[in-house]
């Protein structure tokens, strides 16, 4: 083989490494952006979805805190004795006291 061949071989697979090593590069270039923004697009529908989900707490923190306080308004003794006498009609109870006799004999004979 001459000499000239010899480096025509060598130029040929020389040639065909780089445009391998072309190729090749150039598909994992090009699949490693498309995991990037693959990961990159999760990530931000994740943020998303965790903002959704503190202003959803926060609503509803505010709600039951109203509720609270209603509850507590409701609760109090001054507003429900005025609905009791407004809207029921009801009256004060007068207090009463009541005595009971006892009978001397039935407590000393008793059984515990």
């Amino acid at each position: 083989m001459t000499k000239r061949r010899k480096l025509k071989i060598v130029s040929k697979h020389k040639d065909f490494f780089q445009t391998l090593s072309f190729f090749l590069v150039t598909i994992l270039s090009i699949g490693g952006l498309i995991i990037y923004l693959w990961v990159y697009t999760e990530i931000d529908e994740t943020m998303v979805a965790i903002e959704i989900q503190k202003s959803t707490f926060f609503e509803l923190n505010n709600t039951v805190k109203e509720i609270k306080n209603k509850i507590e308004m409701l609760n109090r003794v001054d507003r429900i004795t005025s609905v009791a006498r407004k809207e029921l009609g009801m009256v004060v109870a007068q207090p009463e006291s009541i005595t009971v006799f006892v009978d001397p004999m039935l407590v000393e004979y008793s059984i515990d």
